[in-house]
C-alpha cells in the first residue's frame, strides 16, 4: 500500500491556525512533516494548535505572525522559520480574506485589501520560498485557489478577481521555476464547511448546498487537506502546474435542468 511520506519536509501553512490551513497543518504533520505555522492576529489560537501537533505527532512546529501581503513582514516570517525548523520545503499558500460588498459601494481600500491577501500575498511568499528551495534542491508550492477562481459570484468581485490572478500566477509560476526542480499547483476548494460557516451554512440551509452538489454533500476540511498532502508528496511528483477543483464537482452543475429518462433498471 503506498503511503504519504513527508517525514524530513519543512511546511509553511500560511493563514495555518484555524479552518482548511488548520487541518492542512494537522495532516502534513500526520505524514511526519515539520510544521511552521502562519497566522494573522490570534497568536493564541495559532500556539494552541501547535501544541496539539506536537504532542499527537510528535513533529517540530512553530509559530510566526505575520500580514502575508507586507513584504517586510514576510521576509522576517521567513527568516523566524529558518531558525525555527528550517527553510521551507514545501509551502501552502492558504491565507485568504473576502467580504460580500456590491461593487458599485465597494471602497477602494477593501478592493485593495482583498487582493493584498489572496493575490499579493501568495506572490511575496513564493518568492520567498522559491529562493530558499532553489539553494536547496527544489519543493513544492501549494496554491490554495477556490471554485471562484472560474465562476463568478455576487458581491465578490474583488475575491473572484484575485482567485483568478492566482490561478493564473499559479501556472505561470510553474514555468519560471521548473528547471528549479519546484513545483506549482492550484487546490480550489467548493462549498467546504468549517467551524467559522458551519451556522451559516446552517442558516442558509445545508440541504440547499446537498441537492446543488452532485456528489450530494458538502465538503470537509480533511478533503482539502488529503489532497494538499497527496500534492505534496513525490506520489504526484509530474503534476505542476495544474488546478484541481476539489468540490464535488459543484462548480460542473450549472445546468440544473435533468432531461434523461428514467432508467429501466432503476
Amino acid at each position: 500500500m503506498m503511503k504519504i511520506d513527508l517525514s524530513k519536509q519543512n511546511v509553511l501553512v500560511t493563514g495555518g491556525s484555524q479552518g482548511i490551513g488548520a487541518e492542512i497543518c494537522r495532516t502534513m504533520a500526520a505524514c511526519g512533516a515539520n510544521v511552521f505555522i502562519n497566522y494573522y492576529s490570534n497568536r493564541d489560537k495559532a500556539e494552541a494548535l501547535a501544541e496539539e501537533i506536537r504532542s499527537e505527532y510528535g513533529v517540530n512546529v512553530a509559530c510566526g505572525g505575520a500580514n502575508v501581503g507586507d513584504a517586510k513582514e514576510v521576509e522576517a516570517m521567513f527568516l523566524e522559520m529558518d531558525t525555527a525548523i528550517g527553510s521551507p520545503n514545501i509551502l501552502i499558500n492558504n491565507a485568504g480574506s473576502e467580504s460580500v460588498v456590491h461593487v458599485l459601494d465597494m471602497e477602494e481600500t477593501e478592493w485593495d485589501r482583498v487582493v493584498q491577501v489572496n493575490l499579493k500575498g501568495p506572490f511575496l511568499c513564493s518568492q520567498q520560498a522559491g529562493r530558499r528551495m532553489e539553494k536547496n534542491g527544489g519543493g513544492v508550492i501549494i496554491n490554495i485557489s477556490s471554485i471562484h477562481d472560474a465562476i463568478p459570484r455576487k458581491g465578490l468581485i474583488h475575491y473572484c478577481s484575485a482567485k483568478a490572478g492566482l490561478k493564473m500566477f499559479s501556472k505561470c509560476l510553474s514555468l519560471e521555476l521548473a528547471d528549479m526542480n519546484i513545483r506549482v499547483v492550484s487546490v480550489a476548494p467548493g462549498a467546504i464547511e468549517t467551524n467559522m460557516n458551519r451556522s451559516e451554512i446552517a442558516k442558509f440551509g445545508k440541504h440547499k448546498f446537498e441537492k446543488w452538489i452532485p456528489q450530494g454533500r458538502i465538503g470537509n476540511v480533511k478533503d482539502v487537506a488529503n489532497t494538499v498532502a497527496f500534492l505534496a508528496s513525490d506520489l504526484a511528483s509530474y503534476v505542476n502546474g495544474a488546478d484541481l477543483y476539489v468540490d464535488g464537482a459543484y462548480m460542473n452543475h450549472t445546468v440544473q435542468y435533468d432531461p434523461r429518462p428514467k432508467r429501466n433498471n432503476a
